[in-house]
């Protein structure tokens, strides 16, 4: 299953796990707390977590290992996570683009997966933020956890002890880059659905037709026909 490594509060597990990494004898070791600080989520974005109610998890993966472009990578990462949400809560849960993790039309976990050279080889890095028992976002209106979206009260250990067993199965039987991209598309959020986008300040509808290997995502807008986008490029309002 790998080694799993507890801290009562850190600034960011992304940021911590490579000391771990020093002592750490595994392909697969993971760092978890329930009071991240100094969250950090994709492009410079911040994730904050509410201290005792949410997870925040980051799993380093030797890059050898991993015989996938990053752009697949990050999809498989993606596709993981929705798979162990979906088998735990028993709903169906969607990935938004890039790798946001969408249940109930609310956000409930962010991803950032980096690379990093730590003691002379080369790891993914992958950082997840879970919203497990946080019941209120304030301002945030797009964030939900597994509380809010499913009225379940989960056991934050028991939550992290089976989520680092089934990454780190997963990631030992990787399947064909086809296949991921296939598993990716099947879970898009809002795919083959009228959608609003915002393109360089101007709303245009839209319809997400599909993800391609490249990491661009492919949308049939109402004014400009079918046209690919890169992250940040394109932002999905929802």
């Amino acid at each position: 299953m790998g080694q799993l490594f507890y801290l009562k509060e850190c600034s960011s597990t992304n940021d911590e796990i490579s000391r771990f990494l020093l002592y750490g004898d595994s392909d697969f070791i993971a760092l978890h707390t329930f009071n991240q600080t100094k969250g950090r989520g994709q492009y410079g974005n911040t994730w904050a977590a509410a201290t005792g109610k949410n997870v925040a998890y980051t799993l380093a993966v030797k890059a050898e290992n991993v015989l996938l472009s990053d752009f697949i990578f990050n999809y498989y990462t993606a596709v993981v996570i929705r798979d162990f949400l979906a088998n735990l809560t028993d709903h169906d849960v969607k990935i938004k683009w890039p790798n946001d993790i969408i249940l109930k039309n609310k956000k409930i976990v962010g991803i950032l997966i980096e690379k990093k050279k730590i003691n002379q080889s080369n790891y993914f890095i992958i950082g997840a933020g879970f919203n497990v028992l946080q019941d209120h976002f304030e301002e945030i209106s797009q964030a939900g956890s597994l509380l809010t979206q499913t009225g379940q009260v989960y056991d934050l250990d028991e939550f992290v002890l089976n989520l680092h067993e089934y990454l780190s199965e997963k990631l030992k039987n990787i399947p064909s880059e086809q296949e991921i991209i296939d598993l990716f598309n099947l879970n898009l959020y809002r795919k083959n659905e009228i959608s609003v986008f915002e393109i360089q300040k101007e709303r245009q509808n839209g319809i997400i037709r599909n993800a391609d290997e490249k990491g661009e995502l492919w949308v049939e807008l109402e004014k400009d026909g079918l046209k690919s986008f890169y992250h940040k490029e394109i932002k999905l309002l929802y």
